[in-house]
């Protein structure tokens, strides 16, 4: 009898198609890129232009956006340390499923305490033996760059402490230090969308994600 977070008396069962089973029928190998980073780094912008490139090579991919799942999966949840935990536990355990089901699972979330991006890491095998992989994108783009864009007005409210608890202004983010993948400007010049998914599809490519042997 075993005994899962506060669940008892429930057992797990295991159905005849198996993962390596969903991944050969889809010629890739599921997993879960986690793309982190301020509000206004490019996150989301990312995640859906990396969608369309890899739909563009036949590849099958699910974006789990932070804000829109604050729309249904966690939208009883508020901005508090420990209602942000609950938020990325939720998205990760989703983005396993996912992956489990033989999708390139693009997640996007600002995610901005380490423990919490480390958990969902811990979720997922490490990737040998055709199983699930956590991958980690870090958009390292500067707090002053995210400001001037401020596209949903959000610093501005910060700053004018209409918002509180706002992540880089009066609440932290903790800067990856393991990630697979850092994104930053260049001579303070930031790559196109399309530029920064070619690198993350470039990586997915080298690691064996968009084919199946």
């Amino acid at each position: 009898m075993a005994t899962v977070g506060n669940s008892t008396n429930i057992f797990w069962h295991q159905c005849a198609v198996g993962n390596v089973d969903k991944q050969k029928l889809l010629n890739q190998k599921g997993c879960l890129v986690w793309i982190t980073g301020l509000s206004g780094s490019g996150k989301s912008t990312l995640a859906c232009t990396l969608g369309r490139e890899l739909h563009s090579r036949g590849k099958l991919s699910y974006v789990l956006d932070g804000d829109n799942l604050r729309h249904g999966l966690n939208k009883n949840l508020g901005f508090s340390a420990e209602d942000r935990a609950e938020n990325i536990r939720r998205v990760g355990e989703v983005g396993k499923l996912f992956a489990d089901a033989g999708l390139i699972c693009i997640a996007s979330l600002i995610s901005p305490y380490r423990k919490d991006r480390d958990a969902c890491r811990a979720m997922l095998p490490d990737g040998t033996a055709n199983s699930l992989i956590y991958l980690q994108v870090f958009m390292n783009t500067p707090l002053e760059v995210c400001e001037e864009r401020d596209a949903k007005g959000l610093y501005k409210l910060a700053r004018a402490g209409k918002i509180k608890g706002f992540t880089g202004i009066d609440d932290p983010y903790e800067p990856p230090l393991n990630c697979e993948i850092e994104l930053k400007p260049v001579d303070g010049i930031c790559s196109t969308p399309i530029g920064m998914a070619g690198q993350v599809v470039s990586y997915l490519g080298e690691k064996g994600f968009l084919h199946y042997e």
